[in-house]
């Protein structure tokens, strides 16, 4: 909903639903001075709902600023479901975009096979999925991921440092991870965990500052999260090397950082990029300035190359 205004104070509105593990945030922003604003020569007007994943969301949210300051007739709609809720509207033909830490699965797939939506995928960033310690910390430096499965997967008893190497401290290891309609939790259950189940002691949260402030309150603490948050808090936390690797921009976007560098991306319906012009404006507009708006907020961006690529594939889909 949008309203012009001398402040163009941004406005949220957040509802958590503890009994569905999701989190629905919803934007309204409200433009600045019509003299004040970069307004595109021909204004643009419509709606786009947009939903996902959290960790994809301040990317998306520094997108919407930007476009609501060239396009302020344009509605968006931005909530926080996780990437399995998101996927589950997309799949139902509500929402025009969704975001996604994962690929889709078969499953997804096939919902929106039954409901006849055909899709895109467009990458937007790189991101990391960082291991994060408390600062006091000073023996996990460096972990495998034989170790990491080791650490994380369920077993009957209580897990501790020692387990790992001997030499550590023989102290219980308190868990945070993502909830478990994160892509993020999908993404760690698949490269680290595989077929075995995260350990029963886990806390999980939606909100990636309960993870920080987890790790920040206890010694023996671990987690993950994505590399934008450790970046945002690297004063507080401390991460942990994979295989020898340093979760870094550089180290993300070229792959050395493996198995833990992944794509993000955001699924655009079809149907909404040929019949909605705002939702082709959007998408335009986010693939022509995702790499910088990305550097920004402390994700990894995409070569060049890439975005024009996309773009590309944009306007043949138009026509």
């Amino acid at each position: 909903m949008y309203s012009c205004s001398q402040e163009a104070p941004r406005r949220k509105y957040y509802v958590k639903r503890n009994r569905t593990r999701t989190m629905v945030f919803i934007i309204s922003l409200f433009c600045l001075s019509v003299h004040t604003l970069p307004v595109s020569a021909t204004s643009m007007a419509g709606e786009v709902q947009i939903d996902g994943s959290s960790t994809i969301f301040p990317i998306m949210e520094a997108v919407a600023e930007e476009y609501t300051k060239r396009e302020p007739h344009v509605k968006l709609s931005i909530g926080i479901s996780g990437t399995g809720g998101g996927f589950h509207r997309f799949g139902k033909g509500e929402v025009d975009i969704t975001n996604a830490s994962r690929p889709m699965k078969r499953e997804e797939e096939r919902l929106a096979k039954k409901h006849h939506i055909t899709y895109t995928p467009f990458q937007v960033a790189y991101d990391g999925l960082t291991l994060i310690v408390n600062r006091e910390n000073t023996w996990a430096d460096n972990l495998t991921i034989e170790e990491l499965q080791t650490l994380w997967s369920e077993s009957e008893t209580l897990k501790k440092w020692s387990q790992i190497h001997p030499k550590w401290p023989h102290e219980t290891i308190q868990f945070y991870a993502p909830g478990i309609d994160s892509g993020t939790y999908d993404y760690f259950q698949s490269v680290v965990l595989q077929q075995k189940r995260i350990t029963k002691t886990v806390t999980l949260s939606e909100d990636d500052n309960v993870l920080i402030r987890g790790v920040m309150s206890n010694k023996h603490a671990i987690a993950f999260v994505g590399y934008a948050y450790y970046a945002a808090n690297r004063d507080k936390v401390k991460a942990v090397k994979i295989n020898g690797i340093s979760p870094t921009k550089e180290t993300i976007q070229s792959g050395a950082y493996k198995p833990l560098s992944r794509p993000l991306y955001a699924y655009v319906n079809n149907s909404s990029i040929r019949e909605k012009n705002s939702v082709a404006n959007y998408v335009s507009f986010m693939m022509k300035h995702a790499g910088k708006l990305v550097e920004e907020i402390g994700y990894v961006k995409l070569p060049q190359y890439k975005y024009n690529e996309q773009l590309r594939m944009l306007t043949e889909m138009q026509k």
